[in-house]
């Protein structure tokens, strides 16, 4: 498990290497995106997409610790 993961953006030829930063990444595969929000807002799922599509990890968990039934807070993304 890595955590910070920084997630390079390559646009037009130029690298901009902290361009991202990914909470946790399991196995090399899953992405963890943890949060504290009232509401999941549909940001919050296209900034996981966003890392998915530049780690080019296929599986990512949305994680709201803010619910009080944690089954409700998980929400899965997949490339």
């Amino acid at each position: 498990m890595q955590r910070q993961v920084r997630i390079p953006l390559i646009y037009k030829g130029l690298r901009l290497p902290l361009a991202y930063s990914a909470d946790l990444i399991v196995a090399g595969s899953v992405i963890l995106e943890i949060k504290s929000v009232e509401i999941v807002l549909p940001v919050h799922k296209a900034q996981l997409l966003t890392y998915l599509r530049l780690s080019g990890c296929r599986i990512g968990l949305l994680m709201n610790f803010n619910e009080p039934l944690l089954k409700n807070g998980i929400h899965r993304l997949a490339m």
